[in-house]
């Protein structure tokens, strides 16, 4: 980033400010998303935005290494709290916060002091992903759909703020106004809620949102987890995204939706692969398959992850593909009649709310790129096949620990080469502190750990 750019950021800034002042905006976030999946803020008086959008402001090269509690896993060699790095919002995404009054947010980017991109920022990294296929004249869309539940009460101590039927109309009852505030704060904010439902577990919901591009679409799940939390604080209602709130619940995913598209055309249908896919997405879809193990390192990158990662619990334990299987870790929507051209993508299922979406989204579009050879789909419970059918038929069981993914991430030259050594290190960092925090923990002391952090 040279001077002529930094002067174009920060007169564009300029011209911004009095737009957001009569929005009664008198303050200004940005975040970036470490590697525990916690997003980091940076927060200035709104008159300092042309200062932020053309320098930045700083924070230390140790965020790299902080784990879901804050602990710093330090580098061996001391270096973690040297040196600075500078995180800059990116003005296209700026979002005057509705259930936050007085508040703009913008994703941030970022760079080191002299300018050039930090090699350990996962939103670059997936912008790089992006162009990498834009190269081949491919196009993604892509959105989170986003579970949590609500408790209510001050302490740690998990207590459903609503106890009606899992998909009933009565939990719906129990917390309207608050759904109805969810959805009004979001649609103000520009996010574009396509459902929202009361889910299976004590006292969750989900909602779905639009597809975006991967890079819009991890924005939006930031900025949607933000706002539930927000107005979840007007309620008294304390938010857990974690992946196992209660350890007898099937806990939070964190479902990713893809579709690919070259020239407005949807690859995900019309061709004459299974099930209508065309032999491009087809591809991609074996390669997101071939990597899933190494992929849940990013995707369910917790130990609290593997509590949750279980045979029917909705989880995708199994790595294998099928139309409309929730039980898959792949699942390939259609779409009705009439909408199929554009509805049908593929669903992930098997990751969670730990994750940080850009390294999500960056890790599925390296992954898929590699390409493969799609098996045939599985239409069955895959749990149901029995170990000797399942060995048959190729299907394994996705890693049931963290250690084990944490191996196939190392261990896989597509995700490496896509990610860069310093990144790959500095994760693999964060989740080896992370197994070194739990070592010997029982279900409920990693739950309880984990409950209000995500």
């Amino acid at each position: 980033m040279d001077l002529e750019e930094r002067k174009a950021r920060s007169t564009r800034a300029e011209a911004a400010v009095a737009g957001l002042t009569a929005q009664g905006v008198t303050a200004f976030a940005t975040t970036f998303v470490d590697n525990s999946g916690v997003a980091r803020v940076k927060t200035v008086p709104l008159a300092r935005l042309p200062q932020l959008a053309a320098w930045g402001v700083g924070f230390s090269t140790a965020f790299d290494y902080f784990r879901f509690d804050d602990w710093v896993a330090a580098q061996a060699s001391g270096e973690g709290p040297v040196g600075d790095q500078r995180i800059i919002p990116d003005l296209d995404r700026v979002v005057v916060l509705a259930a936050q009054p007085g508040w703009a947010w913008a994703p941030g980017e970022r760079y080191s002091q002299q300018g050039d991109e930090h090699d350990k920022c996962s939103r670059l990294l997936l912008r790089r992903q992006v162009a990498a296929l834009a190269d081949r004249g491919v196009t993604v869309k892509a959105a989170f759909e986003i579970e949590w539940v609500v408790s209510e009460g001050d302490g740690d101590e998990f207590s459903p703020a609503t106890r009606g039927s899992g998909y009933g109309m009565n939990r719906l009852v129990e917390v309207s106004d608050y759904c109805r505030d969810v959805m009004v704060a979001l649609a103000e904010q520009g996010v574009v809620v396509e459902q929202l439902h009361p889910e299976y577990a004590a006292g969750q919901l989900e909602l779905s949102v639009a597809p975006e591009s991967p890079v819009e679409a991890a924005d939006t799940s930031v900025l949607v987890r933000t706002t539930i939390r927000a107005v979840g604080e007007d309620y008294g209602l304390r938010t857990s995204f974690s992946p196992k709130v209660d350890t007898a619940g099937v806990g939070n995913g964190g479902h990713v939706h893809l579709s690919l598209w070259r020239d407005g055309t949807n690859l995900m249908a019309g061709g004459d692969g299974p099930s209508g896919m065309t032999d491009e997405a087809a591809s991609f879809a074996a390669g997101i398959l071939e990597h899933l193990p190494a992929l849940l390192a990013i995707g369910a990158p917790g130990v609290a992850s593997y509590l949750r990662l279980v045979p029917q619990h909705w989880a995708g334990a199994f790595r294998c593909w099928g139309l409309e299987n929730r039980e898959a870790a792949l699942r390939f929507v259609t779409g009705s009649t009439g909408q199929v051209a554009t509805a049908a993508n593929l669903e992930v299922k098997c990751f969670d709310l730990q994750a940080n979406p850009y390294l999500v989204l960056a890790g599925l579009l390296a992954a898929g790129a590699a390409g493969g050879t799609l098996p045939p789909p599985v239409d069955v419970d895959p749990a149901a096949l029995g170990d000797q059918v399942l060995a048959e038929r190729g299907i394994e069981r996705l890693p049931t620990s963290l250690r084990d993914s944490l191996d196939a991430f190392t261990a896989c030259p597509v995700l490496v080469d896509a990610f860069g050594q310093p990144l790959v290190d500095s994760i693999v960092a964060v989740r080896e502190s992370e197994l070194e925090r739990f070592d010997g923990a029982s279900a409920e002391e990693v739950a309880d750990a984990i409950r209000w952090v995500h």
